[in-house]
């Protein structure tokens, strides 16, 4: 059965702490839908694009290094490319910042390509409370690993949601990597 990959540590408290820093320094936007739709019973987040940050360009080299050997270790999908930014997602309590059960996969021309989702936990767990990454993987739910840099991997159709923060705030990094069509 095809589930979820964990890679501990795929990421330093330090670079962490820079990823967190680049989001804090830009002005974040309204999380959205795919489409551009806005829905905040679904998501309630603030969002940073890094390809708006010039100095992170070093962590979409990482990022390449962990899905490729989270595919060759777990999932053997012909990937192709990384077709959409990474994004630094803001989950704060004032707000009860959450994201509800969805799938990555959708119907916008990136969307449908989408193939494996990339989630990085970059604050530290004892920084908010709720805020679980819970993945579906098939009739029951797994909560992702909360260390602080950890990466979980997973197919980008499975359902997955960020449960509210209730206190504190939850800073996490999340990619797509693409590819044709399973078949």
């Amino acid at each position: 059965m095809i589930s979820v990959h964990t890679v501990n540590a795929a990421f330093s408290d330090a670079d962490c702490d820079r990823i967190v820093g680049y989001a804090r320094g830009t002005p974040p936007r309204d999380a959205r839908l795919v489409g551009a739709n806005r829905d905040h019973n679904l998501r309630r987040a603030e969002l940073v694009w890094l390809d708006e940050v010039p100095q992170a360009a070093w962590v979409m080299d990482r990022i390449i290094d962990i899905a490729r050997e989270a595919n060759r270790d777990t999932f053997h999908f012909d990937l192709t490319e990384f077709a959409e930014s990474a994004q630094v997602a803001r989950y704060g309590a004032e707000r009860e910042g959450h994201f509800d059960w969805h799938s990555d996969v959708g119907d916008g021309p990136l969307a449908q390509k989408r193939k494996l989702t990339m989630v990085v936990q970059l604050s530290r767990p004892d920084g908010y409370a709720g805020g679980k990454l819970e993945v579906m993987p098939s009739a029951h739910v797994l909560t992702a690993a909360t260390g602080r840099g950890d990466a979980t991997v997973f197919p980008s159709y499975l359902l997955h949601r960020v449960t509210s923060v209730t206190e504190g705030e939850r800073h996490s990094l999340t990619i797509w990597a693409h590819g044709p069509a399973f078949r």
